[in-house]
């Protein structure tokens, strides 16, 4: 099917109620959600303590959320075309729902992972489920102010997350991080059953055609997606490709999505329609999303441990210095969403990559010296950046797509910024780790009695410590070991403004792709692909 032919019937649909309504409705779960892929984060030794596990064990009630919710996102448009995309929603956030309250329950680490398992099949279709009812329900002129909106959950949760996790789990129990899901779910289930409508046009399976499924592709996207999160999520943990089991799974992974590419390309009805991505726009929003979600999720890992490992801050100061760029976000959204209809969306885009890059080079500047202060405003110029970014391209992603096809068309966006997350946060821990290791392996080398600077500090260093202590050989060991410190600090410092400075360089690797996007609004009854 061609993306620029005739138009199909049903052009004029309107949602049957107020479509901000309908998009507080969606965007409640959704947020939810959202959260609980970093709200754990901070609870883990927590959840380890209490359960009596080991806190390296613990990450795995991070890793089955992820690979659940990497299997189910791509296959969204499926399902909703097997039972109805709004009793889809209405299944997701129902099972989202009553797998927090088991999480909360959970007896063992066996039995949580198990829940967070389910917490993620249920959570992985609400993001594309809701940006397709957004598309859907707000006409072409306000689908960037429903973009606003969904911004909203997708970018700040993230950031909200740890701070509130390690809020609610200083104050009260990590069993709250999960309780607390139940009522926003249970709200969203009986208002979403009454206002959320499917419109006429949107594909389903009836009779036979349910049992006509591309089950090959099914097969190899849950292989693929779930062996490459595995491989991203626990890289850094196993040493990567030097452990059997991380090169197994990776060498699975790139097999079977290399198949599965090649598979859903030449069937008639795929499970993803990859052919989407030919179209102009939305191939060149995936991709945008995929590096933007890279440098998000990325920057905010880096940002984390650079403020908890050098600086000493706990989870939830370093939380507090991140939450500005949150606010920042949410105040600048709907701003943009006006905007987005009187500007180019790309030069929208083009200036939040090119802030969000200013953001990345000034980070990479910091130095153990830095205050509260400057961690705080880079993740606020950085923010700032982000909104111009994340609404006019789930606008525009769109614009050229057919409304049949908006259900995959967002399956593909929302696999795209949650693989490149993915990507961004297992680049960021690998690189932190290994950049120390060679920056360490440099700095070593000018510690020898033939550097001045270092055997005149190694000397002041012994007599401080001497004068107190009375031993010089003991006040010489201590200052060696003070000094070999410094320097191990100062090589990891060297290895985050090394991951800044490539964040900052994918920041600017965008701008080719926001210019092939096509401008203004293709039609709002574009026929399928």
């Amino acid at each position: 099917m061609n993306g620029e032919e005739s138009a199909p019937a049903h052009a004029e649909w309107h949602a049957p109620f107020n479509p901000w309504l309908i998009a507080v409705v969606t965007t409640m779960s959704t947020f939810m959600e959202v959260l609980d892929t970093t709200i754990v984060n901070v609870a883990l030794p927590h959840i380890a303590g209490n359960l009596g596990a080991d806190v390296s064990d613990s990450t795995w009630v991070l890793t089955s959320y992820l690979v659940a919710n990497a299997i189910i996102l791509p296959l969204s448009a499926w399902f909703s075309s097997l039972m109805g995309r709004a009793n889809f929603y209405l299944v997701c956030v129902g099972l989202f729902t009553i797998s927090s309250f088991l999480c909360g329950l959970a007896p063992s680490l066996g039995m949580l992972v198990f829940f967070r398992l389910m917490q993620g099949v249920g959570g992985g279709g609400l993001q594309p489920i809701t940006q397709a009812i957004l598309i859907d329900t707000f006409p072409p002129r306000q689908r960037g102010m429903s973009m606003a909106v969904f911004g909203m959950t997708v970018v700040a949760a993230p950031i909200i997350g740890p701070t509130l996790g390690g809020w609610i789990t200083d104050n009260y129990s990590w069993r709250w991080i999960f309780f607390i899901n139940i009522p926003i779910g249970l709200l969203s289930l009986v208002l979403a059953r009454k206002l959320i409508t499917d419109p006429p046009y949107l594909p389903r399976r009836y009779g036979k055609d349910r049992f006509r499924t591309d089950y090959i592709g099914l097969g190899l996207l849950c292989l693929g997606l779930g062996s490459v999160q595995l491989v991203l999520d626990l890289g850094e943990r196993y040493d990567w490709l030097n452990s059997q089991f991380i090169a197994t799974f990776a060498v699975v992974g790139v097999a079977a999505l290399t198949v599965a590419v090649f598979w859903e390309l030449r069937h008639k009805d795929p499970i993803l329609n990859i052919r989407l991505l030919g179209e102009r726009n939305l191939g060149s929003s995936a991709i945008i999303m995929l590096i933007f979600g890279g440098v998000l999720y990325g920057s905010t890992v880096a940002l984390t441990l650079f403020m908890q490992t050098l600086l000493g801050y706990t989870s939830l100061e370093s939380g507090l210095a991140l939450s500005p760029g949150g606010i920042v976000t949410l105040i600048m959204l709907p701003f943009i969403g006006v905007m987005l209809s009187k500007l180019d969306a790309r030069l929208l885009i083009t200036s939040g990559m090119v802030i969000i890059g200013c953001a990345m080079l000034y980070m990479a500047h910091y130095s153990l010296l830095v205050d509260f202060r400057r961690p705080m405003l880079g993740r606020v110029v950085q923010g700032f950046g982000m909104a111009f970014i994340f609404v006019p391209v789930n606008a525009t992603a769109y614009n050229f797509v057919a409304k049949e096809a908006r259900n995959a068309a967002s399956s593909l966006i929302n696999v795209a910024r949650n693989i490149g997350g993915s990507i961004g946060i297992a680049f960021t821990t690998a690189l932190v780790s290994r950049g120390s290791q060679v920056h360490q392996t440099y700095l070593v080398s000018h510690l020898t009695p033939y550097n001045v600077a270092y055997t005149e500090t190694l000397s002041q260093t012994t007599q401080l410590i001497a004068a107190q202590t009375g031993d010089s050989t003991t006040a010489a060991m201590q200052a060696q070991t003070m000094i070999y410190g410094m320097m191990r600090q100062q090589a990891a410092t060297m290895a985050f403004a090394d991951v800044f400075l490539v964040l900052a360089i994918a920041s600017a690797a965008i701008l080719p792709f926001v210019w092939i996007m096509r401008r203004g609004h293709g039609p709002d009854d574009m026929p399928a692909h």
